[in-house]
């Protein structure tokens, strides 16, 4: 599924487009993906000018002018592509697998701007999802109100984190992921954060914080961790991993980057640890880390 980096990938790709533009006409193709789409979802889109395209954990928010909000999440390999009415296509991200190209039975649903340009989204799994959400309600959705903290924001910050692993006895790598903690952060972005901050992914979360909650040197070393980690997978275009795409059909490079994430049995990048990168699985996910530098 596509994590944080990616997802800001498609926004920033997508948003030059549709910001200001309008909705001239919505092709509906079916009823539902995941889950049902709203009533008269075509109608209620059709005629509304774009706003502004915010990104809130993984979803996308695209702002209309009517109040509403048009909230899409790709789940495993929804794609939005870019189709310009001059006949460029573009397709904002990418994968480490090699990607699966969505035939035309698997394109549900079609924006079509008022300047000509189609912004078509695919789904060969349909795990994505589209809802319309009064923009006042936000915070009060379902979708939403459970949400922590966005990792990029200033209020992420050491001592936030310590005041919340306090006592907590879960592995802190169960803890990173849990998104009612950081909103948007996954399950590669985790293993490479914590390899940055010599975190093993067993250590426990409370051992992050003083009995009083104040953080110790080794959540600032994370908080650091996390935000270097998914700033440089947003500059790289997100990692390119199954299904997923960019608007501008870049494929993303941070894969190249990993130090940890998929690279069992290869030696430790890590200069003069020796180490061999290992992987083991955590609440039914790979998780990818260095035994010996990882403390």
């Amino acid at each position: 599924m596509p994590e944080l980096p990616e997802v800001e990938t498609v926004r920033r790709g997508l948003e030059p487009v549709l910001v200001g533009n309008s909705i001239a006409r919505v092709e509906q193709r079916r009823a539902d993906l995941r889950f049902p789409l709203p009533r008269d979802f075509a109608r209620r889109l059709a005629g509304r000018r774009i706003v502004s395209l915010d990104r809130r954990a993984k979803y996308l928010l695209a702002r209309l002018d009517d109040g509403e909000v048009l909230v899409m999440h790709l789940g495993m390999t929804g794609r939005l592509s870019i189709d310009r009415a001059n006949g460029v296509k573009l397709a904002p991200g990418t994968f480490v697998h090699e990607r699966t190209q969505a035939p035309a039975p698997h394109e549900h649903i079609v924006f079509h701007l008022a300047d000509g340009t189609a912004i078509r989204y695919s789904d060969a799994r349909r795990f994505g999802s589209m809802d319309l959400i009064q923009a006042d309600m936000l915070p009060h959705h379902a979708l939403f109100k459970g949400l922590g903290v966005e990792p990029l924001r200033p209020e992420f910050t050491p001592a936030w984190l310590g005041a919340r692993l306090a006592g907590k006895k879960a592995p802190i790598k169960t803890a990173l992921v849990d998104q009612r903690l950081i909103a948007g952060l996954g399950n590669i972005y985790a293993c490479e954060a914590l390899y940055r901050a010599k975190l093993s992914p067993l250590r426990l979360a409370g051992t992050l914080a003083t009995k009083t909650g104040k953080p110790t040197p080794r959540a600032e070393a994370l908080v650091k961790g996390v935000q270097a980690v998914l700033a440089e997978a947003i500059e790289a275009g997100g990692s390119t991993l199954r299904d997923y795409a960019g608007a501008d059909g870049e494929l993303g490079r941070f894969q190249h980057r990993f130090k940890v994430y998929g690279r069992e049995g290869k030696p430790c990048p890590r200069k003069g640890c020796g180490g061999t990168v290992c992987r083991i699985v955590q609440s039914g996910r790979s998780t990818c880390y260095c035994p010996t530098c990882q403390r």
